[in-house]
């Protein structure tokens, strides 16, 4: 399976629809035991990047991805502007000059923007925040491709174990962010940005 960059701007696109159908939930997520702006933030974001991308003619996918990424950092507030953002940018590092990618593209962007993330949040797995859904799915994926299953599976297993890393937030306390403050007090609750990654997960997996 490869993908193009036209069709890497379409799944964006649907991300995007994603983001704005679920932003009331998100910033119910985020209300609870945060600042509450998630849902609007995620929205704008998206909305930014796929302004950003409307005459990009799909040969870069590296540009693709980059482009996006500066659009998040430059539109969102908070912390999930500058995560995500950094995350984009540092995938597009993977994948640039390419004008399609394969599976094991797709697994290596994740994996540096995990890392991206992890160093401009200065976070871990097991802390409440979108590492919890992206960390465990990028494993279920790397395994999955190892066994050699196909890449709908593949995918298909990250999107489920993102779904497990969701329900793995509701029972730990946050030490990260707005909601590290409130302390055992955030068990119970799930966090929304990882709840975010899994929509743009489960997006990717439903499109392809």
């Amino acid at each position: 399976m490869t993908m193009d960059g036209k069709r890497v701007i379409e799944l964006i696109n649907k991300i995007n629809v994603k983001m704005n159908d679920n932003k009331e939930y998100l910033t119910e997520l985020d209300a609870a035991i945060g600042d509450g702006d998630h849902g609007l933030n995620m929205s704008k974001g998206f909305n930014a990047v796929v302004d950003k991308l409307k005459d990009d003619d799909g040969e870069n996918i590296g540009n693709i991805l980059k482009k996006s990424g500066m659009a998040l950092v430059s539109n969102v507030g908070g912390a999930s502007g500058p995560l995500y953002g950094t995350a984009f940018m540092k995938g597009a590092i993977e994948v640039n000059g390419k004008s399609d990618i394969n599976i094991n593209d797709f697994l290596n962007v994740l994996k540096a923007g995990l890392q991206g993330i992890k160093q401009r949040g200065k976070a871990v797995y097991g802390e409440k925040t979108m590492i919890d859904a992206l960390e465990p799915a990028i494993k279920a994926m790397e395994e999955s491709i190892n066994n050699g299953d196909d890449p709908k599976i593949v995918l298909k297993n990250g999107k489920y174990a993102a779904e497990e890393g969701v329900n793995y937030t509701k029972t730990i306390k946050a030490t990260k962010g707005r909601a590290s403050y409130l302390g055992d007090r955030s068990i119970g609750h799930q966090d929304a940005g990882a709840t975010s990654c899994l929509y743009i997960l489960e997006t990717i997996y439903e499109e392809i």
